[in-house]
């Protein structure tokens, strides 16, 4: 979107108010400015499969932290049941 004068036909044909749409073409534009600044391009074929792998660990590290979480809120409640004992 290269022109305000769209917004508001854009935001009417969209049942959004004007001032959104201003806010995320703002948005939009600092955000393509930034990667610009920095020479962002799309990713290679290298950075895509270490991309994938890295988020393949992290979700093997979220299921692994959140088992040990659980483990550790068992074992503490069962702990504490033990203490209650005569």
């Amino acid at each position: 979107m290269d022109s305000a004068t769209f917004i508001p036909e854009v935001a009417s044909e969209l049942s959004i108010s004007q001032e959104a749409l201003y806010r995320w073409v703002k948005d939009e534009r600092i955000r393509l400015e930034a990667a610009s600044s920095v020479s962002e391009g799309p990713l290679s074929a290298d950075e895509r499969r270490e991309l994938i792998k890295l988020r393949r660990e992290m979700a093997e590290l979220k299921k692994d932290n959140e088992f040990l979480g659980k483990a550790a809120a068992y074992f503490a409640a069962k702990q504490a049941n033990e203490g209650d004992l005569p």
